[in-house]
């Protein structure tokens, strides 16, 4: 089914329902328009992070320490 022919059934239903329905229809599209967009969000900051330079430094370090150097294992 096409996006254009969900939203006209919807709003077909919709049109049917009393008034506090339609309310709780419209509150909940509100939520998962908000998450949707935090999602996206989310996304777009993890591309940033994963494509900086930044902590390019850490790849390259050296070992400083090995287990030879513990005094207990456990």
């Amino acid at each position: 089914m096409t996006r254009q022919t969900l939203i006209k059934q919807t709003l077909k239903t919709l049109s049917k329902l009393p008034r506090e329905k339609v309310q709780e229809v419209a509150d909940f599209a509100d939520f998962i328009f908000k998450k949707y967009d935090e999602e996206i969000l989310q996304k777009g900051m993890e591309k940033l992070v994963s494509d900086s330079k930044t902590y390019e430094f850490l790849k390259e370090e050296e070992d400083l320490y090995t287990v030879s150097d513990l005094k207990e294992k456990y």
